[in-house]
């Protein structure tokens, strides 16, 4: 792993997004003896994996020493019961790295102290596979360093977006934070349109499943445009020309979907306080 971690990685909850990074950092070479996991009850297969690797769990605080990284993965609504007991961690001067949806960085600075460095990110459910996104900004107070490790401990589940302020953070959340669900939608709203032309449920959805993970990995790997790929399967006047017609007019989907981005920004920032 480059930039090295040097000190004590601290994962504080270990639900999916928890989960997901903690699998991602072993696999990228970070050393369980380094790891410590803050979770009272962890899933199964999180405990599963701290189990066989000999993790340090629900350790007292005052044994974890040399904490070079605090993750912050808990629920925004337990936020206020978590923080007071990592303060203890702050005296060798951590970066906090949150995925924590709606939390500020003030608020961060409020309970670790104004001078305290944090990242603040928005990863996306992907994650659980290694093919997550997520966007991360840092306050004045993270050095260029522990940006630089920030982003490598994220890089663990895919990719990761540099954005110019904590304010877009809130728009990485609209488009790509809550955006698995639009395509799952996508994928439900096709397989229901094919059970109104006659399709068997389960035929309509295996085509539907097949269909939106199939074109999503070929964006993947395309170096194309996703407007390029779209043309290359419209034929003049054929099938795809005919239904996108409709989906392009000026009352399809483009109107929907900056509705639909437009209130989940809203939203995240009405969270964030």
């Amino acid at each position: 792993m480059s930039p090295e971690l040097k000190g004590t990685l601290v994962l504080a909850g270990c639900g999916k997004m928890g989960g997901a990074m903690l699998e991602g950092w072993l696999k990228s070479g970070v050393s369980p003896k380094q790891i410590v996991a803050i979770d009272p009850k962890p899933p199964q297969e999180v405990l599963a994996v701290l189990q066989r690797h000999g993790i340090r769990h629900n350790p007292p605080f005052a044994s974890i020493s040399g904490a070079e990284v605090l993750v912050i993965a808990v629920k925004p609504q337990v936020m206020g019961d978590v923080l007071p007991g990592l303060a203890s961690l702050m005296s060798s001067k951590p970066v906090i790295i949150s995925i924590a949806a709606g939390t500020t960085i003030a608020t961060f600075e409020k309970a670790f102290g104004a001078d305290a460095a944090v990242v603040r990110c928005m990863p996306n459910t992907p994650a659980a596979i290694g093919r997550g996104i997520t966007g991360m900004v840092g306050n004045a107070h993270a050095t260029p360093s522990q940006m630089a490790l920030a982003e490598t401990l994220l890089a663990s589940t895919g990719e990761v977006v540099r954005v110019a302020n904590e304010s877009q953070i809130d728009f990485v959340t609209a488009v790509s934070g809550s955006g698995p669900a639009y395509v799952f939608l996508l994928a439900e709203a096709m397989a229901a349109a094919g059970e109104k032309l006659g399709l068997a449920p389960e035929l309509a959805m295996k085509l539907a499943r097949a269909t939106v993970s199939g074109s999503g990995e070929l964006l993947h790997q395309s170096k194309e445009p996703a407007a390029t790929l779209r043309q290359n399967v419209t034929s003049p006047n054929g099938t795809t020309y005919a239904a996108l017609q409709v989906l392009m007019a000026a009352d399809g989907i483009q109107p929907l979907m900056d509705k639909a981005v437009a209130a989940a920004a809203r939203r995240a920032k009405e969270l964030a306080g």
